[in-house]
This record gives structure tokens, sequence and C-alpha cells, in this order.
């Protein structure tokens, strides 16, 4: 409420922050369902076809008493005149779309930050994918675009992803907190306002690419040794301390879907919570089961936020 935002972007922040079951609580649980481009329609539905009709996503956010329901300029403009003043809408404005061949990995816009404004959203939300040959489009493209949008009073969320082939190594440095931590670091500085990040898994990015005589980057040692350690908290503390220690909320992605959803979902609220982090952005582990058992999953990941036992670490 310092920032330089105006009084029509406060007020669709609040809008994120006053739906749900987690109204009032400072905490976020968004349902994201964009994976139909992203992971291609029949990979993401065929576990359940009924989520190939937009409305069906639109309900399970609703009864899963979530803050707000992020997904395509077709999926929410489709269903708009119904659910845009039912809860709040959140547009991911760009795409990695998998029908070229061979697959190319860009984000490339799908529509404009004025139609996302027309359909009633509270919010937009891009991908860049740093550390790719192609983020400094991307960058400059939605720097601009979050500009726009904050004119006309809608609030910004960032998925701040890293992809670059060179980040695998010993281990999968894509989830390393000290390159995600960056990456967060870098989405703030283009105002975003929540700041989506996968869960840290590991450190030593930046150790381990400025190696065999490379040299990448900027780094500190007093970062693996002062400011994080090996713990979970620590790595998404750290995650945390990058987003403007926290003036800027970050949001953990819940991850695909697997054998233990529910006790996932509730170990990354837990960590994310602890961290000082903002909540949880799940979609894959709600949508791919019948609604009933996505609505349990959804709340799951909601009564960790609401449980005052589980507090700042």
């Amino acid at each position: 409420m310092q920032s330089d935002r105006n009084n029509r972007v406060l007020a669709n922040l609040a809008r994120f922050y006053n739906s749900g079951r987690l109204a009032g609580t400072g905490y976020l649980s968004i349902l994201p369902v964009d994976q139909g481009i992203e992971h291609s329609g029949g990979a993401s539905f065929a576990k359940n076809p009924d989520y190939f009709d937009p409305e069906n996503i639109i309900r399970l956010a609703i009864e899963g008493g979530c803050n707000a329901v992020a997904s395509t300029f077709g999926v929410l403009g489709m269903v708009s005149r119904k659910y845009a003043h039912k809860i709040p809408f959140l547009v991911k404005i760009n795409h990695n779309e998998l029908l070229t061949y061979p697959n190319s990995f860009e984000q490339i816009l799908f529509g404009t930050v004025q139609q996302a404004y027309d359909l009633g959203a509270a919010a937009v939300g891009a991908t860049i994918y740093f550390g790719s040959d192609d983020s400094h489009r991307e960058i400059i493209e939605i720097a601009e675009a979050f500009a726009f949008a904050h004119e006309l009073g809608m609030a910004t969320v960032l998925w701040c992803y890293l992809r670059n082939s060179a980040f695998k190594k010993d281990k999968d440095y894509h989830v390393s907190a000290d390159l995600t931590g960056q990456a967060n670091h870098l989405g703030v500085t283009i105002q975003a306002d929540i700041i989506k990040q996968k869960l840290a898994e590991n450190n030593g990015g930046y150790l381990a690419l400025n190696s065999n005589g490379v040299s990448y980057g900027k780094y500190d040692k007093r970062i693996y040794s002062e400011l994080t350690s090996d713990h979970p908290i620590d790595l998404c503390r750290y995650q945390v301390a990058n987003c403007y220690m926290g003036r800027v909320g970050l949001i953990n992605s819940g991850g695909a879907s697997g054998a233990n959803d529910f006790a996932d979902a509730a170990a990354t609220a837990v960590i994310n919570k602890r961290a000082g982090g903002t909540g949880l952005i799940s979609g894959r582990k709600a949508f791919q089961r019948p609604m009933a058992e996505g609505v349990r999953i959804l709340n799951t990941i909601q009564d960790v936020y609401l449980d005052e036992n589980i507090t700042v670490a």
C-alpha cells in the first residue's frame, strides 16, 4: 500500500485477499488451469474430461474456496458474464504452446491487457522463462504489459520460471533457491504484485554453473552459509527474501499430480507458510480428479493457512 500502485490496483488486490475461505487472513489459494495450452488439452484433461468445459474450472475454484481462478483468455472470456463478479479472475496473457514441431519453448502473447480488462479481470498473469535465449524479449514485453495493467487498475502476477538445459547438471537447478531467488528478484523489479515460483528443492545453482573454468552470473558464498541452509523452509525463505523481503507475496506452485497429492500439498503449504510466503497456486492436483476430491485437496491446502498453530519459523 506504500508503493506507486494506484487505488484501483489496491482494490483488486484487496478483492484477491478478501475472497474465498482464506478471506482476511493475508494468504492466497489460487486455482490455475492454463495447462490446456501449456501441457495440451488432451494430456491435461484426459484424467477428468469434465474440465474441457470452462464452467467446471470456475465451479471448482468457487466450491473449493479459492481466492481467485487463473486461466486463459478463452476459458475466462467464455464464462465472464456469469462469474467475473463472483470470483476474481486472473487472466494468463502468455503461454508456451506445444503444437509447433519440433516443440519450442517460448512464452508468446495470446491476447492483450485491454482484453483482460474488458472481460472483467482483477489481475493479469504472465510467465517469463528467465535464463532462456528468449528471456530478453519476454522481460521487455511483460514489463510493458504489467505497466499498462497497472494503469487500468489490474494487479499483476508473474510466473518466475527458469528454463535452460544448462541448469540441469548433477541436480536440476531449475529449482535451486539461489537461481529461483534471483528470478524472483527480477520479477519484482518489473513490478509484479505477486510472484509465483516453484518450491525450491536444492541450492548451489551458481556454484555448479561456475565450474570447469566457466564464469556465470554473480554470487556470494554467504548466500549458502548465512542466508540459507539445506532446510526446505530456509530454501523457501530465501525465495521470499528476494521478493523484497516479502513485500511482494510469494505463492509456490503445487506441482504435478502424483501418488501422494494430499500429503505433498499440505507439506508444500506448511513450508511456504513457515517461510513467510503468501500461499499456494495449485492446479493439477485439484482438477485431475473428481470435483469433490479436488475441492477436498484445495481445502486441505487452505486449512494449513487457517491453522494458527502453524506459524512463521
